[in-house]
C-alpha cells in the first residue's frame, strides 16, 4: 500500500505551504518508504509515497495522462489493469504501473469509469485543465481514506488521519464506492451491488460456483513484481487463501520471478490455537513456514504504537492489530512486500459465532450486509494499517467484488447455522472446498471451529489485555467516564485505557467521530446483540463472549458441536431449506 495525501484549492501557492504538505506526507512515509512525489499546480498539491509492488523501476507517481494535463495520485492496486490497456487503444502509457490506466479511462469516460476498475483503490484526480478534481475510494474499504476541509475553503485528501488532523477543521472518514468531483459539489456512490438494498435473495447454493469465484479472486492477486506470502492461522479463511495460491502460484510471473514455494506466516504466543493449526496446514500444503512468537508483555508495550497507526480506540481492532502489527515487521524485516489475507469471509458467510443465534434467514442475511458495510471501520482498518506501518501491503481475495456478489446472492438459508444438521458456521464455504479427490485442505481444519484473531494467537493475550487495563484505569475514573468522554463512552477499563492513548495523540473532536461505536456481542452489530437476552449481560468483542456457542466460553460452559457429514461435493444431499436446492 502506498499513502497520498492532497490539498486542493488552498488559495497558498507559497513555498511554506509546500514544506508544510510535505511534511505532512512525511507522515505517511511508513505506507510508502520506496519513494515520495509531489505535483503542484497553483493551489493544488498531490502528494505520494510509494510502496512499489508493480513496475518497482518506473511506476513512480504521481502519474499523468500524454499531455500531463491531467495528474494522479493513487494507493491501490488494478487487477484488470492489463484489459483495460487494451480498451484504451489510442492513448500511451508512461510507465507499467496498473495504476497508470487511471487519467486514461477518465479521459476517455469522464467520472464514470470508476466501476470499470476491479481493485482496491484510493486516488485523487486533478484536472489541470479546467482546474477541478475528482476523489474515489473502492467498493469495501480496503484502502483507507480520508477527507477534510479548511478555513479557507480547501479539501484535504489523506490516506491516514495524521496526514490532516492537524490542519483541517472537520475531517471524516471517505465513504467507501464512492467519488468526490468538484464540478458536482459532493460526493456520488457508484458502488450499489443488488445485497446492498439488503433484500432477501433466492438463488440456490452452487457449491462449484463458490469455489470457482473464489480462486479466481484469490488468482488475480498474485499479480506482483516483489517477493510475497501468506498471513497463515490455521484457520478456514487464510487456510483455503493459502491452499488456492500454493496450487496456482506454479504457473504465474511471480513464481518465475521468486521461485514457485509459497511462504506463510502466523504469529501467536507460545502454544497458541493459531500455531499448531498454522503449523499443520503449512506442513499439509508444503509451504515455507515462518512462526512468530510474542509475549503479552510484548504486546501491551506495542499498543501506544498500534493506536497511532490504526486509528482507533475500539477495543476489538486494536486486541487484533496488535499481534497483526507485530507480525508484519518481522515480514518485512524477510524482505517480503506483500501478503494475502483472510479477512471478509466472516461477514460474508456469518461466520462469528453469535450468528448461531439468528432468529431467521432475513435477520441472518440483513446482518452479514450490515458488517459487509461496515468492514471499513473494523478489519480492513485493521489488515491494511497494521500491515502498511512497515510497508507491507496486505491483499484481501474475500472481498473481491465478483465474489461477494456470488456469495451475497444466496439464499441465505443455506447459510443458516443448523449444528444438528451437521451445518456449522460458514458450511457453504467448508462444502464448496470439501473435494475428496483433491483435498484443499485435511477435514478438521476445513471444519475447524470458528476463532477471532484476536483470541486465535492465545486465550491469555486478552486476559492480560485486561489485567493491564485493571491496573492503569480505576473505579473512580470509571465513575466519571460519561463525562469525560461524552461519546462513545466506555464501559470496560480496557476501553478506557484505550481511549486515553487515542485522545492523546487525536485530541480533535472529529478523529473521535471516526470511530464506530454502540453495543456488540463477539463482534455483532447491536443489532444482533437483541437475538440473546442473555449477552446483554456479557458485552464483550471476543468470539468467547458467544456463551453457549464457543468450546471455550467465558462461562467455561463445554459445548459439543456435531462435526458434519464428510462427503465429497459430488455426493451431497439435499439441504434442509426451504426453496434451497443443491446443484453439482
Amino acid at each position: 500500500m502506498c499513502g497520498i495525501l492532497a490539498v486542493l484549492g488552498c488559495s497558498d501557492d507559497s513555498q511554506a505551504k509546500r514544506v508544510r504538505v510535505l511534511e505532512l506526507s512525511r507522515r505517511l512515509r511508513h505506507r510508502g518508504p520506496d519513494w515520495s512525489g509531489l505535483y503542484q499546480n497553483g493551489d493544488n498539491y498531490l502528494a505520494h509515497q510509494r510502496l512499489a509492488v508493480i513496475d518497482p523501476a518506473s511506476g513512480d507517481q504521481p502519474l499523468f495522462n500524454e499531455d500531463k494535463t491531467i495528474v494522479v495520485t493513487v494507493n491501490g492496486e488494478i487487477y484488470n489493469h492489463e484489459e483495460l490497456r487494451k480498451r484504451l487503444k489510442n492513448h500511451k502509457f508512461r510507465t507499467g504501473s496498473d495504476c497508470d490506466v487511471i487519467a486514461h479511462l477518465y479521459e476517455e469516460y469522464g467520472v464514470d469509469f470508476v466501476d470499470m476498475l476491479d481493485g482496491i483503490f484510493s486516488f485523487v484526480l486533478l484536472d489541470t485543465r479546467d482546474n477541478s478534481f475528482m476523489v474515489a475510494r473502492d467498493a469495501i474499504g480496503v484502502t483507507p481514506l480520508y477527507i477534510g476541509w479548511g478555513l479557507d475553503g480547501s479539501v484535504w485528501i489523506s490516506s491516514e488521519m495524521k496526514g490532516l488532523n492537524d490542519d483541517c477543521e472537520h475531517f471524516e472518514t471517505f465513504p467507501p464506492g464512492h467519488f468526490y468531483s468538484s464540478k458536482l459539489g459532493g460526493f456520488k456512490q457508484w458502488y450499489n451491488p443488488p445485497w446492498f438494498n439488503e433484500s432477501v435473495p433466492s438463488k440456490p447454493y452452487e457449491p462449484l460456483a463458490i469455489r470457482r469465484a473464489f480462486e479466481n479472486a484469490v488468482i488475480k492477486r498474485l499479480m506482483t513484481d516483489v517477493p510475497f506470502g501468506v498471513l497463515l492461522s490455521g484457520g478456514l479463511d487464510s487456510s483455503l487463501v493459502a491452499s488456492i495460491t500454493a496450487r496456482h502460484l506454479a504457473g504465474t510471473k511471480a513464481a518465475k520471478q521468486w521461485g514457485p514455494q509459497l511462504h506463510s506466516f502466523c504469529v501467536g504466543l507460545e502454544g497458541s490455537p493459531d500455531l499448531k493449526a498454522g503449523k499443520e496446514v503449512a506442513e499439509y500444503l508444503g509451504t515455507v513456514h515462518h512462526e512468530f512468537h510474542f509475549s503479552v508483555q510484548d504486546g501491551i508495550d506495542a499498543i501506544e504504537d498500534v493506536i497511532y497507526h490504526v486509528e482507533t480506540y475500539d477495543v476489538t481492532t486494536i486486541r487484533a492489530s496488535t499481534p497483526m502489527f507485530l507480525m508484519s515487521r518481522k515480514i518485512k524485516s524477510l524482505g517480503v512486500k506483500m501478503v494475502l489475507s483472510g479477512e471478509g469471509s466472516d461477514e460474508i458467510f456469518g461466520g462469528y459465532l453469535y450468528f448461531h443465534k439468528a432468529p431467521n434467514k432475513q435477520e441472518f442475511h440483513q446482518e452479514t450486509c450490515r458488517k459487509i458495510k461496515a468492514l471499513h471501520k473494523y478489519d480492513c482498518l485493521r489488515a491494511n494499517k497494521s500491515t502498511s506501518a512497515f510497508g507491507l501491503e496486505a491483499r484481501v481475495p474475500f472481498l473481491d467484488k465478483d465474489f461477494i456478489n456470488t456469495a451475497m446472492s444466496l439464499d441465505p438459508e443455506c447459510k443458516m447455522i443448523k449444528p444438528e444438521e451437521g451445518r456449522i458456521e460458514k458450511w457453504v464455504l467448508r462444502r464448496a472446498f470439501d473435494d475428496e479427490e483433491r483435498p484443499y485442505l485435511p477435514k478438521h481444519i476445513l471444519y475447524r471451529q470458528k476463532e477471532q484473531f484476536s483470541d486465535g494467537v492465545g486465550y491469555s493475550w486478552i486476559d492480560g489485555l485486561k489485567d493491564h487495563a485493571a491496573q492503569n484505569v480505576n473505579d473512580k475514573m470509571m465513575s466519571n467516564a460519561a463525562h469525560i468522554f461524552p461519546h462513545n463512552t466506555p464501559n470496560t477499563k480496557e476501553a478506557y485505557y484505550y481511549r486515553m492513548i487515542f485522545e492523546r495523540v487525536f485530541p480533535q473532536n472529529s478523529a473521535r467521530l471516526t470511530v464506530p461505536g454502540g453495543a456488540t456481542v463477539a463482534c455483532s452489530t447491536a443489532k444482533a446483540v437483541e437475538w440473546d437476552a442473555s449477552w446483554s449481560n456479557n458485552m464483550d468483542p471476543s468470539g468467547r463472549a458467544a456463551i453457549g456457542v464457543h468450546l471455550s466460553a467465558y462461562d467455561g460452559k463445554k459445548v459439543a458441536l456435531p462435526m458434519p457429514p464428510l462427503k465429497a461435493i459430488d455426493d451431497m444431499p439435499m439441504m434442509m431449506g426451504q426453496g434451497v436446492v443443491i446443484q453439482t
